[in-house]
């Protein structure tokens, strides 16, 4: 991604921005996991949104006052001593380069810095304050802004998470480059995966060929953590704990996803371990592909992003009905109890409103329909990622093996 994208992101969200406002942004910390160790550090999504720095502790500052905005890039100052056991931290020549932030300074100049802002009667504080929970601890945002409350009285403080999600909602083609790019390492996992399934293995040997398929393609990190579920187990929707036996006429449901350049994939696949699907499975297979085909084929620009579900719900209602599985559409919950679709970039679960949402050119939504049939053992999603565009939507998934055909050929000719 080149610096001008993070630019052009930025003069976006300079026109959201009340007059005589200071904005304040950090990338985050990776937190302590024990003795003295931390977790991996990976930047907060808006932060690296608007300015594509992935180094943790650093402050981006806008400040905007009539016509006239202006941006500071904060970042750690060099340590000769630390660097010998951590390495070089960025120049400050280096974060101009990749943000095009003009002024950087060092993150101990910041409270100074914010102060003389405030000297200068700045009435307003924008800050990412998302929270999705009310019993999660308070995170660096919203305790700065309480101490600047505290401070300073009379600031006006505002959300600016929605806004910035709002920005995100739609991709610009550097962005679905970097998707699809995610989407190919992702099929190249499941193929492999795939290729080395055989009853006996444990699910976790399974997944190591996806892990595998990702190392060797240069991703250190996976979109989320992966679904990997044989027979009953896929019949729990977030099931994670990928350990049980792979049994002889096993279903096994992949839900997986590759992040490339902090993009992610999510795809999932279900696939029989034996090489062919029994009546049964194929059966209940089909419906789910029904339902996507048919969500799919109905994505355009316009059509209220709440219409994807009711559409799945009615084809996989109607199909149920059709074989006995069910008697009446309000049975439907008992084998399919989550929506269908969610948009998809940054995050797997990406930012943005749905209430009244309706489908845009440059969205990109996940279509993941399921039946789980506890009763059965069978548990059956298929998900693609799918990009809107003018004339109605492109399939940025379509190379992944999917029809019952595709898949059972697939394993046919392994060696």
């Amino acid at each position: 991604m080149n610096r001008e994208f993070f630019e052009n992101n930025r003069k976006k969200l300079h026109g959201k921005l009340a007059d005589r406002s200071l904005t304040v942004l950090f990338a985050g910390r990776a937190p302590k996991k024990t003795g003295d160790q931390i977790y991996d550090f990976t930047p907060n999504r808006n932060f690296y949104y608007l300015t594509g720095f992935e180094k943790p502790h650093a402050t981006l500052l806008l400040t905007k006052w009539g016509d006239e905005v202006h941006e500071t890039l904060f970042i750690e100052r060099p340590d000769p001593v630390k660097e010998k056991w951590e390495g070089k931290v960025m120049t400050e020549e280096e974060a101009k380069e990749i943000t095009g932030v003009e002024n950087v300074m060092f993150l101990d100049q910041f409270l100074d810095q914010f102060r003389r802002r405030l000297m200068d009667d700045y009435q307003n504080l924008y800050l990412d304050l998302e929270r999705d929970a009310w019993d999660l601890p308070y995170t660096h945002e919203q305790e700065f802004a309480r101490e600047s409350l505290e401070k300073y009285p009379f600031l006006n403080i505002a959300n600016l998470y929605h806004e910035i999600a709002h920005l995100r909602r739609t991709k610009s083609a550097e962005e679905v480059a970097m998707l699809k790019r995610a989407i190919e390492i992702t099929d190249e996992g499941i193929r492999h995966v795939i290729a080395h399934a055989k009853p006996g293995m444990r699910e976790y040997q399974l997944e190591a060929y996806f892990d595998f398929t990702l190392r060797s393609n240069g991703v250190r990190d996976r979109a989320f953590g992966t679904i990997l579920a044989s027979g009953a187990n896929a019949t729990v929707l977030h099931y994670e704990s990928n350990d049980a036996v792979v049994g002889d006429n096993d279903l096994v449901l992949l839900d997986l996803g590759a992040s490339y350049g902090h993009y992610s994939a999510d795809i999932s696949r279900t696939f029989p371990v034996s090489g062919k699907f029994t009546e049964r499975q194929k059966e209940i297979y089909n419906i789910v592909l029904k339902a996507e085909e048919t969500v799919i084929a109905a994505m355009k620009p316009g059509l209220p992003v709440a219409e994807l579900n009711k559409i799945c719900k009615a084809v996989l209602s109607e199909e149920l009905i059709r074989i006995g599985l069910i008697e009446k559409e309000e049975e439907l919950t008992k084998y399919y109890y989550h929506g269908v679709s969610h948009y998809l970039g940054l995050d797997t679960h990406d930012v943005g409103a749905y209430r009244d949402a309706v489908l845009e050119p440059g969205m990109v939504l996940t279509v993941e329909p399921g039946l789980y049939i506890a009763e059965e053992a069978i548990g059956i999603r298929i998900e693609d990622d799918v990009l809107i565009t003018e004339e109605g939507h492109e399939v940025l998934s379509k190379q992944i093996l999917k029809t019952v055909d595709e898949i059972e050929a697939f394993m046919a000719n392994r060696k």
